[in-house]
């Protein structure tokens, strides 16, 4: 990175634990509501307990809080992808890095909505 001037852009769990802060200039921790989660790991075969740890991560907000705790809450805009396609949350982020949309943290609260449904002890009864 330190040998390029252009924009890099780094993808995965881990990015912000490998990336120095300074380095950074956004980072986008994309959010999907454990129904939907638990639908698309499903379609895509994944089983047992990667989709368990998956969906705890995603109620707990652990990206978002590891994100935050390494760049600031001022580098990190969380996206909730649970109602768009791959194309629109794309969109979504250049209007972010273009300024014509608002970066934000605390768009979702997965571990409240559940607790109010009543359906927390579903997701968290193997933990």
């Amino acid at each position: 990175m330190s040998k390029t001037s252009k924009t890099v852009i780094i993808d995965g769990h881990y990015a912000t634990d490998i990336v120095p802060e300074k380095q950074v200039a956004r980072v986008f921790v994309l959010r999907c509501h454990p129904v939907e989660l638990r639908k698309r790991m499903d379609e895509r075969g994944f089983q047992g307990s990667k989709v368990k740890e998956n969906l705890a991560a995603e109620i707990l907000d652990v990206c978002l809080a590891d994100a935050v705790a390494n760049v600031g809450e001022d580098k990190v805009c969380e996206v909730d992808t649970t109602r768009l396609t791959a194309e629109a949350t794309v969109d979504l982020i250049l209007s972010v890095l273009r300024g014509k949309e608002r970066c934000a943290v605390g768009v979702v609260d997965w571990l409240g909505h559940l607790e109010e449904e009543g359906s927390l002890d579903q997701y968290l009864k193997d933990f």
